[in-house]
């Protein structure tokens, strides 16, 4: 008795969560591999963590040490740097060489592209808070507040950056975005209270920089781990209407090439 084997794949699209997960492992690999991005993302921080807290550079306002007024503010740029200027970067060469354009070609839905991105940074995340919080508490931070809370914020502030970096990154040429991401990264460090306190700013400005999504994650994540607050409503809203803004702009002008 002979028996027929076929070896021919069945037809059609592998399910979407499967092709989610796949591409966000993926995603994640990538990101863990580019030495430039780590640099950027987890090194960066670090070392301004340990600067600024060593030195009295910066006078910071409120009761306690340096280091709890830079920890929460230090904790914001890792997010900026990851989900903002480090995807920005990945995202707008990956466009210039043509990996965008051959995965616009698969079943690959343009917003799972970027759930993936999303959740590769998320990950990344991860890391940076443990590295951080392990430095600051060496530099005798003491922490206060609800962990929930500090999520909550991070993961809207992790989408508020990653729709802007997507938005800069399908828009603009890879040249274009490498320049204008590291831009606004330095322009957010200076003025978006993560070292410098916002009340340093003259009051005329002050509305605008607290406006901006930087602020007010460093802001909500200070609110939450120096002054112990429960949950600062006023900065989650502003990182939940830029991740609104961000991501439905990215999702309509997003370009695979």
């Amino acid at each position: 008795m002979t028996t027929t084997t076929t070896y021919t794949p069945a037809p059609g699209a592998a399910p979407l969560g499967r092709m989610l997960r796949a591409q966000t492992a993926l995603e994640t690999r990538l990101l863990l591999r580019n030495g430039e991005q780590l640099l950027l993302t987890i090194v960066i921080p670090s070392v301004l963590l340990l600067l600024f807290s060593a030195v009295d550079i910066v006078s910071t306002t409120g009761p306690g040490k340096r280091v709890d007024f830079l920890a929460p503010g230090l904790l914001a740029l890792a997010v900026m740097s990851t989900a903002f200027t480090g995807q920005a970067i990945a995202t707008g060469f990956e466009r210039r060489y043509g990996v965008l354009k051959r995965l616009g070609a698969s079943p690959l839905p343009r917003w799972a592209l970027m759930t993936a991105k999303t959740g590769s940074v998320l990950v990344t995340e991860v890391l940076q808070v443990v590295l951080l919080t392990a430095i600051a508490f060496a530099l005798g931070w003491h922490p206060h507040g609800n962990p929930l809370a500090v999520a909550l914020l991070i993961v809207a502030g992790t989408a508020a950056f990653s729709g802007l970096g997507l938005l800069m990154a399908g828009t603009l040429k890879a040249e274009a975005t490498l320049a204008a991401a590291n831009l606004v990264f330095i322009l957010l460090l200076l003025a978006g209270g993560v070292i410098v306190p916002l009340s340093k700013f003259p009051g005329a400005v002050r509305p605008v920089l607290e406006a901006l999504p930087i602020s007010a994650l460093s802001d909500g994540l200070r609110t939450v781990l120096q002054q112990g607050a429960t949950m600062p409503w006023g900065d989650l809203g502003i990182l939940a209407a830029w991740a609104v803004v961000g991501l439905a702009a990215a999702a309509r002008f997003f370009r695979w090439e």
